[in-house]
């Protein structure tokens, strides 16, 4: 009898490659590659992640890849890989980075090495299982079983772009993204990156905040002085910015200065918001109802508003404070933003807030980690809607729709420099431990993703056209 290609089947090809093994095989192979690049001595790590694992992999599925060196030097390379099968065929382009964060040898539970996938239970151990590279491998697996069911095809044109320096900022990307535009073209971004809302429920996110950090510093003097001798006759730079930062923040976490606020939470993204709930997760912090911006519910300040955050403070030697008045106070904020702040104007509106208010010895200063820019898809756009209905047609649950990730990811070179809707299906959960020792992936998630991004890339094959087209329409009108 001759096969009939199904949704069903490939969903089914998709659920055996998890339950033998082989995606595990796949994962271990790539965690054990030490890509870290925050790291000065990683750069053939770096390589050998796209030479010697992505280029293969995705070579099997009949993909071509180009290494394109980065524009920043010292910085790792990129992949662009692409199968063509047909030019009135809708063309998506997937993104993953395979660079990871330091691998914290000798901090993780039970001796676990970070560098070799364990497994405990249903938590698969290892330094980029949850990000990136457990996310990613799950694409390309699900795109080769899809290809598997239809006999060698997809249905679908498809692009890679792979990076290896998402962890240090992705210098180098949105110059690979004006430089290579054309390489990079598709009709929509399909990719994987960051949690779900909470593990047991498949996730949708269309963008993500901003995120820029900036120092704040006042430096009086040369060295520190006798608090008995000079105390009460010297300014304290410690004193000074723990009030500039009062004049920024209040301790309640609400933001005083306006230029650092968004104007408001538009009806479409507040309406998505309201279908959410974010903690009460077994290893998840207690949410303080408190904190923030009142009037607003804990969702509502983690996808609709603006976070300011201090996330170092440091006056005289904190591990060995002495009797005397320090001369210097250094601290970091970060503001986490939304779409409708303006990133550029962030340092000069915080340096015009504090001279005006009397804090004029405070330098501010941009830190060297490129800003991200806040991003989001219009929950309306009908790539939303098709891809939320893939997720309920596999799972039979209602997905969740986070119209932003509340962390930052590079969504704008995809969204703004190549101008793509961009659907973001997450493979990971809130209590992952990423960036952390013991980082994990939860094995339920991992074969439930296989089979939601298989039946998306189904889907993609035989409805994409018609999301095309209603694009179009939409835009006309």
């Amino acid at each position: 009898m001759t096969h009939q290609p199904s949704r069903d089947g490939a969903i089914a090809r998709a659920a055996h490659h998890f339950a033998s093994g082989a995606f595990l095989a796949d994962l271990t192979r790539r965690v054990a590659i030490k890509s870290e690049s925050q790291s000065s001595d990683r750069g053939a790590e770096l390589r050998a992640y796209l030479d010697g694992e992505m280029i293969p992999s995705l070579g099997n599925l009949g993909f071509t890849g180009t290494i394109v060196e980065n524009a920043v030097a010292g910085r790792g390379p990129f992949l662009i890989a692409e199968r063509h099968e047909a030019d009135h065929l809708p063309t998506v382009l997937i993104y993953g980075h395979g660079d990871v964060v330091p691998g914290h040898e000798g901090r993780w539970r039970d001796g676990i090495d970070p560098w070799t996938v364990t497994v405990k239970g249903d938590r698969w151990y290892g330094r980029g299982t949850a990000d990136n590279k457990g996310q990613h491998s799950v694409n390309i697996a699900a795109l080769a079983e899809v290809m598997a069911e239809r006999g060698g095809s997809l249905g679908f044109n498809a692009k890679f772009v792979i990076e290896m320096g998402e962890e240090a900022g992705s210098p180098g990307l949105r110059a690979l993204a004006e430089s290579h535009g054309e390489a990079l073209a598709a009709d929509v971004l399909i990719a994987s990156d960051g949690p779900r809302v909470i593990a047991e429920r498949p996730t949708v996110f269309l963008g993500s905040r901003g995120a820029i950090n900036f120092e704040l510093t006042v430096d009086l003097r040369k060295g520190a002085h006798h608090s008995g001798n000079w105390g009460g006759l010297l300014a304290n730079p410690g004193t000074i910015l723990a009030n500039a930062i009062a004049s920024l923040i209040d301790g309640q976490g609400r933001i005083r200065l306006d230029a650092l606020k968004p104007a408001g939470i538009p009806p479409a993204v507040k309406a998505a918001i309201a279908d959410l709930s974010v903690g009460g997760g077994p290893n998840d912090p207690e949410i303080d109802r408190d904190w923030g911006e009142p009037g607003l519910t804990p969702e509502e300040r983690v996808f609709g508003w603006n976070a300011l955050e201090v996330l170092a403070f440091e006056t005289g030697n904190p591990r060995a404070p002495v009797n005397a008045v320090p001369g210097i106070a250094r601290a970091t904020l970060q503001l986490r933003f939304v779409v409708g702040t303006d990133p550029a104007t962030v340092i000069d509106a915080v340096r015009a807030h504090l001279a005006a208010n009397g804090f004029d010895r405070v330098q501010v200063t941009p830190s060297r980690m490129e800003a991200f820019t806040a991003t989001r898809l219009d929950p309306n756009d009908p790539w939303v809607g098709w891809a939320l209905e893939s997720l309920a047609r596999t799972t039979g649950k209602k997905p969740a729709l986070l119209p932003n990730l509340g962390g930052s990811i590079p969504n704008d070179v995809f969204s703004e420099i190549l101008g793509l809707p961009t659907i973001w299906v997450p493979h990971s959960y809130p209590a992952c431990s990423q960036h952390a020792p013991d980082e994990h992936l939860l094995a339920p998630v991992v074969e439930e993703a296989l089979r939601v991004m298989a039946g998306l890339f189904w889907d993609l094959g035989e409805t994409g056209p018609g999301i095309m087209d209603a694009r179009k329409e939409a835009c006309r009108a």
